[in-house]
């Protein structure tokens, strides 16, 4: 697989159709610009009545898209810019990724992309950092985002944040399913969002990936920048070598990224479920992964593999992630007792132990991923508490009535489907 140079950036070829609105500008221009699109303060905060623009088109979501800024007329960003210009561009822009969500995963027919909102301030619904934000119906992004995206990252957030529109519940696996959208199109986003990928990869397909992340992270950056320090690792070279082995393992990797959204659209309460129970956001990838792929070799003795399979079932039965609201990685909770304890002093055979664990807890005898939950009150209570979270989101200030309607829809399409589990 070629890269061709666009500025500084890597852009690869030869996977499904990039979108690539722009070519990639270098860190110093590309902080200027963000710098005079910094995010303004909330205007309601002073007490200020937002004037909005808002202007409807079809770009080939489900129904037509109300495309607004609010705030325009109160930060003067008709001073540099036209409203229709940046509605129309945002218009193309989306029409281009609907088209190429819709060519990657034709199996998704229906974006509920009601609303496209530019918002030039921060709030609670897009906070500071945070490049975009899909909520119900509706997509969120700062102006300074979206000059990352189109001169950067070649549209990747617009591409995520749709995907997110047509996903069920909520949770790291909605993340894990969006992130494997987007390494689809250039390996550096799985280097940048390695949690979700890299057991996988250092088990069946680069071992050395360690030595991968830690050359990519450790070129410098400028710190005093208003360009995010991912993006500037983005933007500056790195080895080609490197990037198409990742590239020709993430071809490898289709049939589990395809498991991975199969599962979570046909069962997305218990795949947010086990994925925050478990602490480990990349768990239906590493189940996806033993499903389809040949388990590496053990070399432990069955003795060593049985205490081993204890300490994982020992830290796999606990539920105090989505009992308590705790945070605990169990994987890395077992691989360290394994580490310190009687586990092997290979970490390869460690690895390999957890993978031979996942199967036989979760690969029944069909060959099929089960996330079944014996525990039903447990998987109700944990849904309730998430309904719980939306219905407080929903009362935020600038929550739009499209997404109050969209939510309460979702909350009523939850509820109904939490009690066929009951």
């Amino acid at each position: 697989m070629a890269g061709v140079l666009f500025g500084t950036a890597l852009l690869w070829a030869g996977g499904p159709d990039r979108v690539t609105a722009e070519p990639a500008i270098g860190v110093g221009e590309l902080d200027w610009l963000i710098s005079q699109h910094l995010p303004k303060k909330d205007p309601r905060l002073t007490g200020e009545i937002l004037k909005n623009v808002v202007v409807e088109h079809s770009v080939g979501g489900t129904g037509t898209t109300t495309f607004l800024i609010p705030g325009f007329e109160n930060y003067d960003c008709g001073k540099c810019h036209q409203p229709e210009q940046l509605i129309q561009k945002a218009s193309v822009r989306m029409k281009r990724v609907l088209g190429l969500l819709k060519k990657t995963l034709p199996e998704i027919n229906k974006v509920p992309l009601r609303q496209y909102i530019i918002q030039p301030y921060s709030d609670a619904l897009l906070q500071p950092g945070q490049l975009a934000h899909a909520t119900f119906d509706t997509i969120r992004i700062s102006p300074g985002s979206i000059l990352i995206d189109t001169k950067a990252y070649g549209e990747a957030t617009h591409l995520h944040e749709t995907l997110h529109l047509t996903q069920t519940f909520l949770g790291h696996v909605n993340e894990l399913e969006a992130y494997g959208l987007n390494i689809r199109f250039d390996p550096r986003f799985l280097i940048l969002n390695f949690p979700y990928f890299a057991k996988v990869l250092e088990a069946f397909f680069i071992p050395d990936m360690d030595r991968i992340l830690n050359a990519y992270f450790k070129r410098g950056i400028r710190e005093k920048s208003n360009v995010p320090r991912e993006v500037q690792w983005f933007l500056d070279e790195f080895d080609e070598e490197s990037l198409q082995r990742l590239s020709r393992a993430i071809t490898q990797m289709e049939p589990l990224l395809k498991e991975v959204s199969r599962l979570n659209r046909k069962y997305p309460l218990q795949s947010a479920y086990w994925s925050d129970r478990t602490g480990v956001r990349s768990l239906l990838l590493e189940l996806a992964a033993v499903k389809h792929l040949p388990l590496p070799e053990l070399t432990v003795s069955d003795q060593a593999k049985e205490w081993a399979f204890g300490v994982f079932d020992l830290q796999f039965d606990k539920d105090d992630n989505t009992r308590l609201g705790y945070i605990i990685d169990r994987r890395k909770e077992a691989l360290m007792h394994l580490q310190f304890g009687k586990g092997p002093k290979d970490p390869a055979q460690r690895l390999a132990l957890y993978f031979h664990y996942l199967k036989k807890r979760f690969v029944n005898d069909h060959g099929e991923v089960c996330l079944t939950v014996s525990n039903k009150q447990a998987l109700a209570d944990y849904v309730r508490q998430k309904v719980k979270g939306i219905v407080t989101m929903i009362q935020r200030p600038g929550f739009t009535p499209v997404e109050k309607e969209a939510a309460r829809n979702w909350i009523t399409s939850i509820k109904k489907e939490l009690s066929t589990l009951e």
